[in-house]
Order: C-alpha cells, then sequence, then structure tokens
C-alpha cells in the first residue's frame, strides 16, 4: 500500500476517503449510504475508540463528508452507556416518554417545512427518531454478561495488561454489532500500549503493541468463522503508511508513504494470498501497487 502524503493528519484521511484533503466521505459513510443498516434500531456505522483518547486525527476517519451527517460514524463507548445521553438522567414512565418523543417529532417536521433542503437539520431529526430505537438495541448488543467465560478469554479480556483487555472488550462489541445488523464497525487500537508511531525504540515498541492486539484481533477472525459469520464480514486490518527500513534516532524508524501492509481476512478473499512486494531494501513498492 502506498499514501501520497508523509504526514498523519494527511495520511489518515487518504486511508478513509481516497484523498488527502477533508471534506469527502469517509468509507465507512459510504457504505452506510450505500446499503443502510440491517437493523433499523441501530446505526449502519458505528465507531469504538480508546476511551483514553484518539491517534492523530482520528475523527476524521467516520466524517460523512458532503453527504448527510446521518451517515457519519456514530461514537459508542464500549463501557457504561453505549451512547451518551441515550436514556433520560431521572426515569420516565414509557408512556409519557412516548408522548414527549411524539411532541419533539412534531415540533421538528414544522420546523422543517419552514426550512427545506436543510441536510443537517434533516439528519438531526432522523438522529432523534434512531436515538428513541436505540434505548433498548443499543445496551442490549454492547451487553457482554451473556458472552461465555471462554469467548471473552478468546479475546484476551482475563488479560492483565489493561490495554490489552480493553481493546478485546471494544472487538467483542464490533462482533455483536455485527451480528445485530450495523453495516461497518470502526475500532481503534489501544492509545498507549499499541501506538504504532515509534519514532525511537521501535523493538520495544512494537512489542508491546503486538502483544496488546494479536490476540484479539486473531480472536475476531476466529469468532466470526465459528458463528458463520466470516463469509459475509470483511476485516480490514492496518494503519495510515508504513515505515522506513533505516533507523531514525535511538532505534526507531519514521513514515513510509512508499510502503505499507494491510491484512485481510473473510468477505470471501482467498485465504492464505499476498498481494504486492517491495523492493530489496523494504523501502517501495516494486510491484503491485495499490493506492
Amino acid at each position: 500500500m502506498v499514501s501520497d502524503n508523509n504526514n498523519h493528519t494527511e495520511a489518515i484521511i487518504q486511508f478513509a476517503s481516497g484523498k488527502i484533503l477533508p471534506g469527502r466521505p469517509t468509507v465507512g459513510a459510504w457504505i452506510s449510504y450505500g446499503l443502510g443498516s440491517e437493523n433499523q434500531n441501530l446505526p449502519g456505522f458505528v465507531v469504538l475508540r480508546d476511551p483514553e483518547g484518539f491517534p492523530t486525527s482520528g475523527k476524521l476517519m467516520y466524517q460523512s463528508g458532503w453527504m448527510s451527517p446521518v451517515f457519519g460514524g456514530t461514537e459508542f463507548n464500549p463501557t457504561g452507556t453505549p451512547v451518551q445521553n441515550l436514556a433520560p438522567t431521572l426515569p420516565v414512565h414509557p408512556a409519557v416518554q412516548r408522548r414527549n418523543l411524539d411532541f419533539i417529532q412534531q415540533l421538528n417536521r414544522r420546523h422543517e417545512a419552514r426550512h427545506p433542503g436543510e441536510a443537517e437539520l434533516d439528519a438531526r431529526i432522523r438522529n432523534y427518531e434512531l436515538a428513541a430505537k436505540m434505548q433498548l438495541e443499543a445496551v442490549d448488543a454492547t451487553d457482554l454478561s451473556r458472552e461465555s467465560t471462554a469467548t471473552m478469554s478468546l479475546y484476551g479480556m482475563d488479560s492483565p495488561r489493561p490495554a490489552m483487555a480493553a481493546y478485546a472488550r471494544r472487538l467483542l462489541i464490533a462482533r455483536r454489532l455485527v451480528e445485530a445488523g450495523v453495516r461497518f464497525v470502526l475500532v481503534f487500537a489501544p492509545v498507549r500500549d499499541a501506538n504504532w508511531d515509534h519514532h525511537g525504540d521501535v523493538k520495544g515498541g512494537l512489542t508491546r503493541a503486538c502483544a496488546a492486539t494479536d490476540q484479539p484481533s486473531g480472536a475476531l477472525v476466529r469468532d466470526l468463522r465459528a458463528r458463520g459469520l466470516l463469509d459475509s464480514t470483511i476485516v480490514l486490518w492496518g494503519g495510515e503508511f508504513g515505515r522506513l527500513p533505516i533507523t531514525q534516532g535511538q532505534g526507531g524508524r519514521d513514515h513510509n508513504r512508499h510502503a505499507g501492509a494491510f491484512w485481510l481476512a473473510g468477505g470471501g478473499f482467498k485465504r492464505g494470498f499476498t498481494y504486492g512486494m517491495t523492493d530489496e531494501l523494504g523501502y517501495r513498492v516494486a510491484d503491485q501497487r495499490v493506492g
């Protein structure tokens, strides 16, 4: 894989949308727009990020661009309440809640009639409607209490490494969302132990990053296969660019936009197939360039 830019932000935008400049729909937004959601009570595009923060410019990976904001990614919390402000702070009787929602809907539609053609207004109304549907469905989709101990251990949720256990939880929730009919799930790796930006000590950094991500990532593929979901699900794992084949600073590696790697699983892809190769130094793509 290649990128047109060596900076994180521009490369991340290209990874998500195909161009280095912001403003275009990201791949998750396109899929949400084109295929919708198989479950009308959940968004078509869900984002599961590390609660500790984003990688550089991470939010740019799930923007809707010039399309309606309704097709952008919806952030779900991997712990606690799945979506912020989804349920009332104080308990409300279901009948009262229903009347409140119906009244808000009437006001929204009246306001929309006065301002036709406003994409953001339409998206806001649709999001309110979806939020009402999600109050039960989102909680159920992210509830891991019915998962077996063996499954949670397979992903590594019992790991003593906090970063690995948290990442494992996000991937297990991603599998549940796929089962529930969400079309596109974007999962971010841990910000700390799996920060792949190793400008120093690449050996130590990779050791920590791989220890935090390898088992959960492999478990996701195995779990999807065991449940008969892998053939209809594409798993894509990667980053915005590769690393130079020469040392930087104290044992680190700088960005390399000329050669990077991804792995794919499921979706009907041929198993064990490798596409593309670099020159003998590992600096530049020599054959079967992608991107």
